[in-house]
């Protein structure tokens, strides 16, 4: 009996199975068969047939809509010159070095605009400058000069929107008085880089052209305004009234009040993007800009001089050494200046443009004060005057000027263009007399050409300067710096 109900049990499941299949065989009796499913091959995307235009970096929404985001910017300058460098120059290892060529980064930054709402703005930005083998590295390091830069704060400001004409902020900002310039863009400039007198008082009593403090800025019509209240910054020149060189100005170290700046200018024709506090060094014919400025600086008590000869011997101690009588003088800096920017040729397939910045400048910092610098010096010791220094700033006045013209499209075809420049700088500073008593003046000479592979965001610039070599104030011989710059910014 089981076993009979077994054999009935498999019979059925058998029969089961076969209907099953013949339901998936057999061809439907009725109406035509069905075509047979597409093949579905990936399809690749069309290469796009130029970049797209730059957009000022990598923008992430946090909001739906907007209103809610971050900007992202990396920028990187590379040098490499060709140096004939100034009277008495060594190398790192004290070997007499009249010229060489060198390697370096000017500039490396990475740069955050980030949004909270339309009236709250946070800036950050990080970075390092001049960066070479023998110079801009972390101070104290045993690996040597150079190595290891400090990827340093450049921009930490934070920023309420009060109404349509005033904004006000405050930290570590670039909201500098003086001139454009003083708060430029740097990966946008004419020329290859900035003349250096528009900022005297860098690294001295602020950081990297930065100060710390509160701001208020603005625009009403067509005249924008900037003004700043900073604590100076202790400043790095080690001195007192016992080393001082007779009648010549200081920094005091012992000064420690609020630097006070501002900037104004009126914008004739287009009106500039002002959210962020970095200048346009020239639009390349994207924008006609005509604006006319003046700005200042002060900083009470800011110098100090001493008259007499210091005492013999010198004090070995630091109330003794600040017992010498000295005298304290305001800083105080003065400018007015230019700036025009328009496209040419706009109905044609040329699209020219010309550029061009000038500013002047008065400076009261005390009693024959000079400063003087060079770019990524290539030189090594202490000598004010090694490798590439010129005298940059001084009591007295300088004048600077910059002009570019952008070449026509056609000349290297759409996507290579070509922008030659000049720039020159005069400085006169009551402490450069030569022995007879006359002021040696100051000329420094820059021209070059700026190859535009993708606008500012991708270039190399070719640059020859003609430097003055003030090793002998009375005998200026000029010395010979050719450098080729590649900057990237994405």
């Amino acid at each position: 009996m089981i076993k009979s109900l077994r054999l009935l049990l498999t019979s059925g499941a058998l029969l089961a199975v076969a209907g099953a299949h013949a339901q998936v065989v057999v061809p439907p009796t009725t109406g035509k068969a069905p075509d047979p499913a597409p093949t579905s091959l990936p399809q690749t995307t069309p290469a796009p047939a130029k970049s797209a235009p730059y957009a000022g970096g990598m923008k992430i929404n946090i909001s739906p809509d907007g209103s809610k985001y971050v900007r992202i910017m990396t920028a990187h300058q590379l040098w490499v010159r060709y140096s004939e460098n100034n009277t008495g120059t060594v190398s790192a290892t004290e070997e007499a070095t009249p010229d060489q060529v060198d390697f370096g980064l000017r500039r490396s930054r990475v740069l955050l605009v980030s949004q909270l709402n339309p009236r709250f703005l946070v800036i950050t930005q990080l970075g390092i400058n001049g960066q070479s083998t023998i110079s801009g590295g972390a101070p104290g390091e045993p690996t040597g000069p150079g190595k290891k830069p400090q990827f340093h704060l450049h921009d930490a400001l934070v920023e309420y929107k009060v109404n349509k004409y005033l904004s006000a902020g405050g930290g570590l900002h670039y909201y500098n008085g003086i001139s454009r310039q003083t708060s430029f863009a740097a990966f946008s400039l004419i020329a290859l880089d900035v003349p250096g007198t528009q900022s005297p008082v860098i690294d001295a009593i602020d950081q990297t052209g930065r100060g710390l403090g509160v701001y208020a800025r603005g625009r009403v019509g067509s005249f924008d305004y900037r003004l700043s209240v900073n604590d100076a910054f202790r400043n790095n020149v080690t001195s007192s009234p016992a080393t001082l060189a007779t009648d010549v100005a200081q920094f005091n170290p012992r000064s420690r009040g609020k630097v006070l700046q501002g900037y104004f200018d009126w914008e004739f024709l287009d009106k500039e993007l002002n959210l962020v506090p970095f200048a346009v060094g020239n639009y390349l014919g994207a924008r006609r800009v005509f604006n006319l400025g003046a700005g200042f600086m002060y900083y009470a008590e800011g110098m100090y001089s001493r008259a007499q000869q210091a005492p013999t011997p010198l004090p070995t101690t630091t109330a003794d050494a600040w017992a010498i009588p000295y005298a304290k003088h305001d800083l105080s800096v003065l400018s007015a200046d230019l700036f025009f920017d328009t496209p040419l040729d706009t109905a044609s397939r040329n699209q020219t443009a010309f550029s061009v910045y000038a500013a002047a400048y008065k400076y009261n910092m005390g009693p024959n004060y000079v400063r003087y610098g060079g770019t990524l010096n290539p030189g090594a010791g202490s000598s004010a005057l090694r490798g590439n220094a010129v005298p940059i700033v001084g009591t007295g006045t300088a004048q600077t000027i910059q002009s570019g013209f952008l070449l026509p499209r056609r000349l290297l075809g759409p996507k290579v263009r070509l922008q030659p420049y000049v720039s020159y700088i005069h400085g006169r500073y009551e402490g450069l007399r030569r022995e007879a008593g006359g002021i040696q003046e100051v000329h420094i000479m820059d021209g070059g050409v700026n190859v535009l592979l993708d606008g500012h965001q991708a270039k190399v610039t070719l640059n020859y300067r003609a430097r003055p070599d003030f090793n002998d104030v009375n005998d200026v011989n000029y010395r010979p710096e050719v450098t080729m710059q590649l900057q990237v910014i994405l």
